[in-house]
């Protein structure tokens, strides 16, 4: 039979409560690591706009052009006035008189918006003869000059006029002379 040493139990004792002690320790750390995250801030933004609208307040007519002897001539109605500009042919003050086309749009206030104009019109008289309106040009709302581009005002509301060259041929048909053209708006 072996003889028990109180002191080597006591020895084996210690050292099973101290890996005890070292195991629960290494359980429940908490290990603390260095971050590497960061934070940004982000702006948000959304934009919300009124759809855009133009209405025509009077339509666009040359007046009445005298021909002169069967030559070729043009008319120019600057956007800003009916004070014609003849070449090869002559105004007359019989009616109708000349007006500027002139249109009113709507939409969102203080937004800048673009006006997209034909290259050209044709106008028709009732037989077939046709002639060319080219070159059109639109002044805004009390602007001093022509342009495609304005702003619509603290209201949403802005005006334009329109003029542009009318091209007569040589002999073209005496007669009323009518056509059509579509013009659009959008947001720049």
């Amino acid at each position: 039979m072996s003889i028990i040493n109180l002191n080597e139990i006591a020895m084996k004792t210690n050292i099973f409560i101290l890996v005890l002690i070292f195991i629960t320790m290494g359980l429940t750390h908490t290990s603390v690591a260095q971050t590497t995250s960061a934070i940004a801030s982000t702006n948000v933004q959304a934009k919300l706009i009124v759809p855009l609208s133009i209405v025509e307040t009077s339509s666009l007519h040359f007046g009445t052009i005298n021909v002169l002897g069967g030559e070729a001539g043009t008319v120019i109605l600057p956007a800003d006035s009916t004070d014609r500009i003849f070449t090869g042919v002559v105004g007359s003050a019989v009616a109708p008189l000349a007006s500027n086309a002139a249109y009113t749009v709507s939409g969102t206030k203080n937004v800048s918006y673009g006006v997209s104009l034909p290259t050209s019109i044709t106008v028709i008289e009732s037989g077939g003869d046709a002639m060319t309106i080219t070159n059109l040009k639109a002044r805004f709302n009390a602007t001093t000059i022509d342009g495609t581009t304005s702003t619509l005002d603290v209201n949403g509301t802005d005006s334009f006029k329109l003029g542009g060259t009318l091209t007569i041929a040589p002999n073209q048909i005496p007669g009323i002379y009518t056509g059509s053209f579509n013009i659009s708006v959008d947001y720049n």
